[in-house]
């Protein structure tokens, strides 16, 4: 691979503020999900969906900061097959954006574990929407869409990895902070189930354009999404964080 560029990707879990404290010059680019350009000054993508209140944005940008919005972000998405299959949140929105535009060799994602305990703040800035648990086709399986986004990225030569520990919803490799530039991915890839699954999703062609896909949820199948996860599911060994 050629350039190493490394990502963080930061989320609205409470433990999203130890980014505050981190140097961001360990990363060559920080996105930033929804109101998580809250945590810290030190962004350069803010990426948001089309339902994202306008008062919850920025009012000024810096030089080096833009925001990333559906017009952006649903092509680079396209590139992965769509949301009914890559996960209709935006912890998933953000690492297939970061894929397709910048190409990167690591991803790291920071208060993205998509793991809500009932009697603590789900969000830094107190009780929030838990988006990733809503009854939505496209979240079958946050494990089987974990897994996929996992497989594609390192099919394109990008590691992903968790900087937040704790319980997960979110299944990619958890580590410190201080491991990043040394990481080196663990789990093996079962290509044949990877072929199987990406063949389903072809045949299946549960694929929206516009990426709204919930105007077209009618033609999906339930029961024949539950296979195709269980196949991503299947497709990394025990090794990978499950």
């Amino acid at each position: 691979m050629g350039v190493q560029m490394k990502i963080l990707i930061i989320g609205s879990a409470p433990d999203s503020i130890r980014a505050r404290h981190w140097n961001m010059d360990l990363f060559d680019r920080v996105i930033v999900i929804n109101n998580a350009w809250k945590v810290t000054t030190k962004w350069d993508e803010l990426i948001f969906p089309h339902d994202f209140p306008e008062e919850n944005e920025p009012t000024i940008l810096l030089n080096h900061q833009k925001t990333i919005t559906e017009e952006q972000f649903v092509p680079a998405q396209n590139l992965f097959g769509g949301f009914v299959y890559a996960g209709a949140t935006m912890a998933f929105t953000a690492g297939y954006w970061a894929l397709a535009h910048h190409k990167p060799s690591t991803i790291c994602f920071l208060g993205c574990n998509m793991h809500y305990s009932q009697n603590e703040p789900t969000h830094f800035y107190g009780q929030g929407q838990p988006d990733p648990m809503r009854n939505d086709i496209s979240l079958t399986s946050l494990q089987a869409c974990s897994h996929r986004m996992l497989i594609l990225a390192k099919n394109q030569g990008c590691d992903m990895v968790s900087l937040s520990p704790g319980e997960f919803n979110l299944h990619v490799p958890q580590i410190s902070p201080d491991d990043v530039a040394r990481y080196q991915s663990s789990f093996l890839i079962s290509e044949p189930k990877v072929k199987e699954a990406l063949s389903l999703e072809k045949q299946l062609n549960y694929y929206v354009e516009d990426g709204r896909y919930w105007t077209k949820a009618h033609l999906f199948s339930r029961s024949k999404l539950v296979k195709l996860d269980q196949i991503w599911i299947d497709a990394l060994s025990s090794n990978a964080p499950n």
